[in-house]
């Protein structure tokens, strides 16, 4: 961003100081006067600003705008300059928050320089705010089965623009990480991206982290919204946010302007939403606690993101992922998958989705060996069910039917969970389990088991009860 604000009476001075700029491949905006000044902040914040210190025929001079600057758009920085330059009158601009001060008549060198260095500082201190809140890496994308590159495919077909989206699925899927693609994909990319964790921030302090607050003994502290400015707000799981502040935020969506905590003055915000839930929200609506205006204007987009279930394919690379980002981030060992483990990964239960599946394999890097492949033995076994001699595990209900009974209902579970694991695909799933595709295709009829899409994959379910016996 290169737009910068010349304000100042003399009209001679800002067409030279904007002709200098402009052969330097700035783009500018010019203002005589305060109330012209205050429109053009109030249009668009620019990059920075250089502002005379006296102005003829004005209501505010050079020190009450940057009053308003340093308080409504603090990152923007201001260079001051004047005729009637003296020590005092430079020290209060320094100490009101300008970048420098330049005497006229100014060398075109020296400003320039100055212009330079402030725009620079500015950036700077962006990418430093952004790195503490911890959101300056995006998190990559990983997967090959269908699911995920159809969820991928709407994902970038909503970065070009700056509707609104809503991502819906179970706690632990990546919605967080779909976010920050959207961010890191769109021409928004250089600006903040700021997360509202809805769930974990106090409904009494709600209003305050978003709005900030300003107050006579503690200045202005700029809220998540005012931090967000020109970039993406994330809303994530937007279900927990309480009722008032709904109103409240429907409100910025529609003026894109709010009121700080305490304060009277409108500050203007720039933002693309996205939010997310593991909820229903038409179920939020019908028991009253979530808005249907707030969900309508949020829902412009939505995007189902499945859960690991339904990309179980996905599994061995997301492990190898995992496996090689905690390397580099903790010096966790670097150590290889067997296919033993990977498989049983693949058939394992996750209710945690990509959360569990990450906790898990950072769990088995710590407490494992620092070499050799990683085995079905170091992963979590199911404690239910009694033991045999081989060490298989029977479960209780399987163990209280008889043995044609236990064998189908064995051999139907098997097969789903292995034509999962293959995201629907029989030929593959048939060369694991050792059996001709034409067999598999039978024995599947005979057990009630079919295949439909689901979250854009093939997956295994069990037929309704009149299908399975019409076709036996």
């Amino acid at each position: 961003m290169s737009d910068i604000l010349i304000v100042d009476d003399e009209r001679d001075i800002r067409e030279l100081i904007s002709d200098i700029l402009k052969d330097e491949g700035y783009t500018t905006r010019l203002a005589g006067t305060s109330e012209q000044c205050m429109a053009e902040l109030n249009s668009e914040a620019p990059a920075l600003m250089i502002l005379d210190i006296w102005l003829k025929d004005s209501q505010m001079d050079g020190i009450d705008i940057l009053k308003h600057v340093k308080r409504d758009n603090p990152d923007v920085p201001v260079v001051i300059i004047s005729g009637h330059g003296n020590v005092e009158i430079a020290v209060a601009a320094i100490k009101q928050g300008a970048y420098d001060f330049i005497e006229k008549p100014f060398n075109i060198d020296q400003l320039t320089v100055v212009i330079s260095r402030a725009m620079e500082t500015a950036r700077l201190r962006r990418e430093n705010n952004v790195l503490r809140r911890g959101e300056g890496v995006v998190s990559d994308m990983i997967g090959e089965s269908s699911s995920f590159r159809a969820l991928q495919s709407q994902l970038d077909k909503v970065t070009g623009s700056n509707g609104r989206v809503m991502l819906t699925g179970p706690a632990g899927s990546g919605k967080d990480v779909c976010a920050h693609y959207i961010h890191a994909h769109s021409n928004r990319a250089n600006a903040p991206f700021v997360t509202v964790n809805c769930a974990t921030v106090e409904p009494d302090r709600m209003e305050e982290v978003l709005f900030g607050r300003e107050g006579a003994d503690r200045g202005v502290e700029p809220g998540l919204l005012e931090q967000a400015h020109g970039g993406i707000i994330f809303f994530d799981e937007v279900a927990d946010m309480p009722l008032g502040t709904q109103s409240k935020i429907l409100r910025v969506l529609v003026e894109q302007q709010f009121q700080r905590v305490g304060g009277n003055d409108k500050v203007r915000v720039d933002l693309r939403v996205i939010s997310s839930t593991n909820r229903n929200l038409q179920t939020e609506i019908a028991n009253g606690t979530f808005r249907e205006e707030l969900y309508h204007r949020l829902n412009v987009v939505p995007i189902d993101v499945p859960s690991l279930e339904d990309r179980r394919e996905d599994i061995p690379m997301l492990t190898r992922y995992f496996i090689e980002n905690l390397n580099k981030s903790q010096g966790l060992p670097l150590r290889e998958l067997a296919e033993d483990a990977s498989t049983l990964l693949q058939t394992m239960q996750w209710p945690g989705n990509i959360r569990q599946l990450k906790n898990v394999i950072e769990r088995v890097l710590i407490l494992g060996p620092d070499k050799g492949s990683i085995t079905a033995k170091e992963l979590p076994q199911s404690d239910a069910g009694e033991t045999g001699e081989n060490g298989l595990a029977i479960t209780g209900s399987l163990a209280t039917l008889p043995l044609r009974e236990a064998r189908e209902l064995f051999e139907r579970e098997y097969l789903m969970t292995q034509i999962n694991r293959f995201g629907g695909n029989i030929s593959r799933t048939a060369a694991f389990v050792g059996m001709e595709r034409s067999a598999l295709h039978r024995k599947l009829k005979s057990l009630g088991v079919m295949t439909s899409n689901k979250a854009g994959a093939r997956v295994a379910q069990i037929q309704p009860d009149e299908m399975h016996q019409a076709a036996e």
